[in-house]
């Protein structure tokens, strides 16, 4: 990511978007906006309470973007409610022909494009030239907009969609999250601000891949948060 003043940043409040709002925040970078997607996602609730948390923990501004219209071309098991969320034992986070397949109940057709595009949107208008969403290398084995050639390619594209050439630039691209963990420790994260869980339960659920990953992350940076976890 080019060296920029103003950024608008894609806040799910989960590890990977938290740790790159502090990241942007200690660069020095003035985050103009922080934007929540409800998408109609089983997390909505608990994604847009935390996140709403941590602007303002940061203090910075923050939007609610109501996109529930995904439910139109969706059948992401994270949308749909007769589809079963793969957990426990169904997910195996260091098989990956496994996480391919949990990956396809999971997946939300174009959704960090669609998210990245209306971000890119608001920088233009709000004279910020760089957009930052939360991608991890972890996750860019399964899920190729978590990549880094997504992120160049998205760059590429808004050349030509936004007037001021709006960037997209991460992070924590290159990171697995043990060392995302790493780094938002360095960063003094609150933890539990963050909510990295596919449900809108009382705590993180523990058995969702998500929080399978989060766990371990915690776990292999030597920090406790079970405190955190239901159960």
């Amino acid at each position: 990511m080019r060296k920029s003043k103003k950024v608008v940043a894609l806040l799910s409040s989960g590890l990977d978007s938290t740790v790159n709002v502090f990241e942007a925040i200690k660069h020095h970078h003035e985050v103009v906006l922080a934007l929540t997607f409800n998408y109609g996602q089983r997390a909505a609730v608990k994604e847009i309470e935390h996140s709403a948390k941590i602007a303002k923990h940061l203090g910075i501004p923050h939007k609610v973007m109501d996109v529930t219209w995904f439910k139109d071309f969706n059948k992401s098991s994270l949308i749909v409610e007769d589809q079963a969320v793969p957990t426990g034992k169904d997910v195996e986070i260091d098989n990956l022909q496994k996480s391919g397949e949990t990956a396809k109940s999971v997946w939300v057709p174009n959704r960090n494009g669609i998210f990245i595009n209306i971000a890119a949107a608001y920088a233009e208008a709000l004279g910020a030239d760089a957009v930052i969403p939360g991608f991890n290398a972890e996750e860019a084995a399964t899920f190729p907009d978590n990549s880094r050639e997504f992120l160049e390619q998205a760059t590429k594209s808004l050349w030509y969609s936004t007037a001021n050439h709006v960037t997209v630039g991460c992070y924590t691209a290159h990171l697995n999250k043990p060392d995302i963990v790493r780094l938002g420790q360095g960063l003094k994260v609150p933890w539990e601000l963050i909510w990295p869980c596919y449900f809108s339960g009382e705590k993180w659920c523990g058995e969702c891949e998500s929080c399978q990953r989060a766990k371990r992350a915690f776990a292999s940076a030597s920090i406790n948060v079970g405190h955190l976890f239901k159960g």
